[in-house]
């Protein structure tokens, strides 16, 4: 008896696979029509979307941890740190402090600003490659009078704000830190190759003379303090110490105003890519005609069992 079960079994499930591939070979033509159709929107699209070009900057951090300054005035500071004073610690970490201002909101709009950049970076939607020209999008931005068109969102202004431009160019930019090897990859990803180029060496321009400056500003800081308090005491031993920290905080700014490659030396320098990094065509068309025929499938088997299913009752 359980035999003759199992074998019922078996032959009930043969026949609903039978069935199965039977509803699907009748529905050949509905599935055969919807997968074209998708193919042929799937096609249309990524035939639609502008190409765009990565420009890749590799860079190594400039501060090296143990040695130069910081080994240099590691025997003072002990006596800064009492002084209220921080020398030659933390040059380790310039790297990563930079890395994270180039991602920040407030670097990015200046970067933008300082630039002017912001109709690139808002109103472009592609790139002529035989004018060597942006195209930028008329709905948006009118290049004739120079100013802003678009139908803003209410609450904006026709022209974007500060954070319309950072959440754009951010999508467009980005850094990031092999672990392994210490070197920094900034890449930027534009309809021109050629502005890709550009922007990632204004990048790295940018970021060595923000921690530049802001390291001066810093020192300049820590001087002027230490010269506050040689005049509030009158105790020789520390008025000597503030002395000797004060000529290496001078040290320290002479050494930060003779590296203009302050946070970041260049190892590999960003180059105009010749080939796109996006879109990838083939996957959106290859993608686009498997979604369509799984959707035709599903709507056959859908339809078939629907329908059987209220005849039965």
């Amino acid at each position: 008896m359980q035999n003759e079960q199992n074998i019922a079994e078996h032959y009930d499930d043969e026949i609903d696979l039978r069935e199965l591939f039977s509803v699907l070979w009748n529905g050949k033509k509905l599935i055969t029509g919807i997968t074209a159709i998708f193919a042929l929107v799937s096609v249309f699209y990524a035939i639609s979307i502008p190409n765009q070009y990565r420009a890749t900057a590799l860079v190594s951090p400039a501060q090296g941890s143990g040695g130069g300054l910081s080994g240099a005035l590691g025997q003072l500071g002990g006596l800064a740190s009492l002084a209220g004073v921080s020398i030659g610690g933390g040059e380790s970490s310039e790297a990563q402090v930079a890395q994270e201002i180039m991602r920040s909101r407030g670097f990015i709009e200046e970067f933008i600003s300082e630039n002017n950049l912001a109709v690139e970076v808002f109103a472009a939607e592609g790139w002529d490659m035989g004018s060597n020209q942006l195209e930028i999008d008329s709905d948006l931005y009118d290049i004739e009078s120079l100013m802003w068109v678009r139908d803003a969102p209410r609450g904006k202004n026709p022209e974007p704000s500060g954070w319309e431009l950072y959440e754009s160019f951010s999508e467009r930019f980005s850094v990031y830190e092999d672990k392994k090897t210490g070197m920094v990859s900034i890449s930027v990803e534009y309809f021109s190759p050629e502005l890709a180029k550009e922007w990632v060496d204004r990048l790295v321009i940018g970021i060595n003379q923000h921690m530049q400056s802001r390291k001066l500003e810093k020192v300049n800081i820590n001087i002027q303090y230490l010269e506050a308090q040689i005049q509030k005491t009158s105790i020789a031993e520390m008025r000597e110490v503030f002395y000797t920290i004060i000529e290496e905080q001078i040290k320290s700014k002479m050494l930060a105003e003779a590296s203009p490659e302050y946070a970041f030396v260049t190892v590999s320098p960003a180059m105009a890519p010749e080939e796109k990094s996006h879109p990838k065509r083939a996957l959106i068309c290859i993608l686009g005609t498997l979604l369509g025929g799984m959707l035709a499938t599903l709507i056959v088997l859908v339809r078939h069992y629907a329908f059987n299913g209220s005849d039965k009752k």
